[in-house]
């Protein structure tokens, strides 16, 4: 017979097959409920969950068809960098809602959840594969990408990568004609400015230049010309007066004496005389200057006076001792005294102005070097905004180009290679996985509520556990007789018992089931990886 004990007795047979098989029989039912309990709610959670479906868009990366040494791209970005800037822009809030709403997203949730949840739920439910070849660097080229979206609709998943990748390619087209059109507008804007400066420049250039015309370093030799051409005049100048000079001295001796009735004591101051020396003066003045030279001019007008006055002289039959020719000879003499004075004033007023030239020309010539200094800084200024604007100028054509070519799509682009199409195979839940990791986790929680009780008992089942803990010699065993009473009482246990197990396993499966149901959080943790 058993007897109970308050404290766990101190058995130590070891752990045999014989111990194992008896506690097995003794336990087997609260193994088999605990395992069977297990098993049914890992079964119920895995036929539970919903069946969760991935569609995928493939988007290939076009590179620029015009090659870059003709026309230089306004977009030079990363195509990596960029492909993310463009995520968060179509990942947005508003881009997302409109996609939600547009696509008839969550039905049964819109209006009783915040926008903002169902915004971030797609968030995590959309992914973005980049996909490239390796380079002799190590890096990776990009060279297409895909996005991909799971839901329990195939219809919609399939539906809302494709609207995600559109997106994707309408993005990037307006982003880059958005960047090309910014950059030529601010190249243009740039290009105006500088160009009002260089044409500032140019006009001080065109002003320095009219007010300093004569004192410019390439306009030394041609003043230095003049300069020598104005002391060649001052020189003739100043000899044509001191011949004036003598011939007014020797007119004046010739007033003098036909005033006093004296003869002429001289044949220079003969008329003819005088007619040969100013052709030898012409003749010098030609081979230095032309005929429209004043003193050329003027030396002309003389000899043609004297000429027509010997002339008349010679055309007369009255002696030379007439009184009338005398008076003649005074007028002729006052006459060429008044030349010769007007001549002399002339030479004067030819020579200040030669004297007010030659020191206009030597400032010239002495202010050179400060005008090329001045005019270099103005030429340097110049030619640094003109190098700027010539640069902006290209540039500005090169954007202009470039925003043509975004335009026309030459340019590289995003192109949808392979559409999503509704998929046939959920990606999620592995029921497989789930039922075998079900059955394991049965099993290991049936062995450990059968060693939980056998522990947990602490009644002898048989003599040999009650000599162990007595230490006293048995005289007898009985074995139990059962009653009416006690059979009652254990089909009552056993009803009891079923009962509960019963219960117990509605409760699992429902509990099972209820947190199952719908739960997509849970199914993505159980997809499969690489689906």
């Amino acid at each position: 017979m058993t007897q109970p004990s308050d404290t766990h007795p101190d058995r130590s047979p070891g752990l045999g097959p014989d111990v194992v098989l008896e506690v097995w029989h003794r336990r087997k039912w609260i193994g088999l409920l605990a395992s069977s309990a297990v098993l049914a709610g890992a079964i119920s959670v895995a036929m539970s969950l919903p069946n969760l479906y991935r569609a995928t868009t493939t988007v290939l990366v076009e590179r620029q068809q015009v090659s870059e040494a003709f026309v230089r791209p306004s977009v030079t970005a990363e195509l990596e960098t960029r492909i993310q800037t463009i995520r968060q822009q179509v990942m947005s809030r508003e881009r997302l809602a409109e996609v939600i709403t547009g696509l008839d997203l969550y039905p049964d949730l819109r209006g009783v959840v915040p926008m903002d949840a169902l915004v971030g739920r797609v968030r995590n439910e959309v992914e973005l594969d980049l996909r490239g070849t390796p380079q002799s660097s190590g890096r990776y080229a990009t060279i297409a990408f895909a996005v991909s979206y799971s839901g329990r609709d195939p219809e919609t998943v399939a539906r809302v990568a494709n609207t995600l990748a559109a997106l994707y390619v309408e993005e990037n087209t307006a982003s880059r004609e958005r960047q090309a059109a910014l950059t030529a507008e601010f190249l243009k804007g740039q290009l105006a400015d500088v160009k009002r400066d260089l044409d500032e420049q140019e006009q001080r250039m065109n002003q320095f230049t009219l007010r300093y015309a004569g004192e410019l370093q390439q306009q030394v030799e041609v003043n230095l010309a003049a300069l020598e051409r104005l002391n060649t005049q001052l020189r003739l100048n100043a000899e044509y007066q001191i011949r004036a000079i003598e011939r007014r001295e020797q007119v004046e001796r010739q007033l003098a004496e036909a005033e006093s009735g004296a003869p002429a004591t001289s044949q220079a101051d003969t008329p003819g005389a005088q007619l040969q020396r100013l052709n030898q003066q012409l003749a010098q003045l030609r081979r230095r200057f032309s005929e429209e030279y004043p003193d050329v001019i003027r030396l002309k007008a003389e000899i043609a006076a004297l000429e027509r006055q010997m002339t008349a002289e010679s055309g007369t039959d009255r002696p030379r001792t007439n009184p009338d020719d005398a008076d003649s000879t005074l007028r002729l003499a006052r006459q060429t005294l008044g030349n010769v004075d007007r001549e002399l004033e002339s030479l004067k007023q030819e020579e200040g102005f030669l004297r007010r030239a030659i020191a206009e020309y030597e400032g010239r010539i002495e202010n050179a070097p400060k005008r090329q200094v001045e005019l270099q800084q103005l030429s340097r200024d110049y030619d640094l905004t003109n190098e700027r604007y010539q640069t902006l100028l290209k540039r500005y054509e090169e954007a202009q180009l470039a925003e043509h070519l975004e335009r026309g799509q030459d340019v590289e682009q995003f192109r949808v290679l392979d559409a999503a199409i509704p998929p046939t195979r959920p990606v999620a839940p592995n029921r497989l996985w789930l039922l075998v990791m079900g059955l394991i986790a049965s099993v290991a929680c049936g062995i450990g509520a059968i060693v939980a009780a056998e522990k947990l008992d602490t009644t002898f089942h048989d003599v040999d556990d009650l000599r162990a803990f007595a230490n006293l010699p048995t005289l007898a065993t009985i074995r139990l007789i059962p009653t009416t009473g006690s059979a009652r009482r254990q089909r009552r246990r056993v009803a009891l018992t079923a009962l509960a197990a019963i219960v117990a396993f509605g409760v699992i499966v429902a509990g099972s089931y209820y947190v199952a149901a719908g739960n997509e959080q849970l199914v993505r943790l159980t997809a499969r990886p690489g689906a």
